[in-house]
């Protein structure tokens, strides 16, 4: 996807001086070859240099993968391995690094070719931490060739994401909204993640969008809005407004990334931006996300941050929902209990006005933002779009500083449920399991704001595994109902 970086591992296979070499030389072989099978070529590049048994072999085999133009690292146990080659490699390596190992083949190796790199894989951890090294070991690091394959395939939307945020800026427009301090957040934790910010004022967006005045793209970009959405479901006379608004963003994005390579957004939108500019910004919001530029609601920079690293985990649009509201007795009682395993509890109504994705909406439309029409005139709220979220598999997570500055995160797997909300927005009937005591003793307990990522798959796993290499201090999930939360009263 646009905005999100590919990924290239460089596998180096490792060999303590004591055992075979041609152990790792062969499990590294056939460990790639079960990859190219199972995945396809161009992935992953096999560092042919050496086998690191040493530091300078360390050094022949670093330069060769920076040469091959490796972005991530396998760093793959033939046998025991050289602990300190070794993690001096995963320290040297400017990108995200893996540890996995072989397992023994069968009872005929055991006599004189056991390579002991279960054994091997305890002595590297304890180096990483001694070197505070921070690699992704995944929950079984030792096995066979197509094990291993699959470790590393299940190490790409983590190796994603890592390097998208370490080339990462997100580009702000004006403080939080009144009453909306919960997507305040200190931005230390961006700088300790190897984010860069620019926060700007309103001001500056609303000058840039005048000298977009008459911008001989309009026209184009406008027809392209009708294509997408047609034109009955579009506003037309609010199109070259939005035009220009998109076009204002995206040569800003431009003009402003500096030396980074990806960008993402937390856009104001409210109070004073459709008495200002004359429309909601909602449905450009969405284009550009589905493009590949995640941007967020209410100057959400936590959200737009979580949006991006669900782009990079998911490589697919994400968008930014309020956990809103509550599913009425008789809507469950009609279209869900009996056709669905979810208790009332388990299900709620993600909503936000209308940034999401038209991809991902059931009969997109633009339509004016029918809660800000309640109190501005109806001219000047048109711009969001709205329909139904398309049923299927989700994600729910954050990123999110506290305001002591600790770093916490949540994930939880679920669905939206093909139950029509009888409603208004980008909105959808979701599905968690145990989603009330989640609600209750994740979200609320932690102090999590009302905005969440939503991945567009089950993408938990790799999530999990990111936050925890992104050093995150706790990392909440929807426990099943036998095993409860340390603050869930057990009476």
């Amino acid at each position: 996807m646009f905005n999100t970086p590919p990924i290239k591992v460089g596998i180096v296979a490792v060999s303590r001086d004591c055992f075979p070499e041609s152990l790792s030389v062969s499990r590294r072989a056939r460990l790639v070859a079960a990859y190219e099978k199972k995945y396809g070529k161009g992935q992953v590049y096999e560092c042919p240099v050496c086998i690191v048994e040493s530091e300078k072999q360390m050094e022949e085999a670093l330069a060769d993968v920076k040469k091959a133009g490796c972005n991530a690292l396998c760093v793959y146990l033939g046998n025991f391995g050289p602990e300190i080659a070794e993690t001096m490699l995963a320290k040297q390596f400017a990108g995200p690094v893996m540890f996995c190992a072989a397992a023994e083949e069968d009872t005929e190796c055991l006599a004189d070719g056991r390579g002991d790199a279960y054994c091997g894989m305890l002595n590297a951890s304890y180096n990483l931490k001694l070197r505070n090294v921070k690699a992704y070991i995944p929950e079984n690091p030792v096995g066979d060739a197509e094990q291993c394959a699959d470790m590393i395939y299940g190490f790409l939307p983590v190796a994603r994401a890592t390097v998208g945020l370490s080339e990462l800026k997100i580009i702000s427009f004006g403080p939080r909204p009144k009453n909306f301090l919960a997507c305040n957040a200190p931005i230390k934790q961006l700088y300790n993640l190897g984010v860069e910010i620019e926060e700007n004022s309103e001001l500056d967006l609303y000058e840039a969008y005048l000298k977009h005045g008459g911008d001989k793209r309009i026209p184009a970009v406008a027809d392209d809005m009708i294509k997408e959405l047609g034109a009955k479901n579009v506003n037309s006379a609010i199109l070259p407004k939005l035009a220009q608004y998109e076009l204002t963003l995206t040569d800003w994005i431009d003009e402003h990334l500096g030396g980074r390579k990806y960008a993402a957004v937390a856009g104001k939108c409210w109070p004073a931006f459709q008495t200002t500019f004359g429309f909601v910004p909602c449905y450009v919001n969405s284009r550009l996300t589905g493009r590949g530029i995640p941007v967020s609601c209410e100057v959400d920079i936590y959200g737009c941050l979580s949006e991006y690293i669900g782009q990079c985990v998911s490589d697919d649009i994400v968008t930014l929902l309020d956990i809103n509201n509550t599913v009425p007795s008789d809507m469950y009682e009609k279209s869900i209990r009996g056709k669905f395993a979810y208790k009332l509890t388990d299900t709620f109504m993600g909503f936000h006005c209308g940034n999401t994705c038209s991809e991902k909406l059931c009969n997109p439309t633009m339509k004016n933002q029918k809660i800000m029409a309640r109190s501005l005139p109806k001219e000047v709220t048109f711009g969001t779009i709205e329909g139904d979220i398309a049923a299927g598999d989700v994600t729910l997570f954050r990123l999110q500083s506290t305001a002591d500055n600790r770093l916490l995160a949540y994930v939880a797997q679920g669905e939206v449920l093909p139950v029509a909300t009888k409603s208004f927005g980008s909105i959808g009937v979701f599905g968690v399991k145990e989603m009330g005591r989640f609600y209750r003793h994740v979200l609320i307990e932690n102090g999590f704001p009302h905005h969440a990522a939503v991945a567009f798959n089950h993408c938990g796993k790799a999530l999990f595994e990111l936050f925890k290499l992104l050093g995150a201090e706790k990392i909440g999930y929807n426990k099943p109902e036998h095993e409860k939360y340390g603050t869930e009263n057990p009476f």
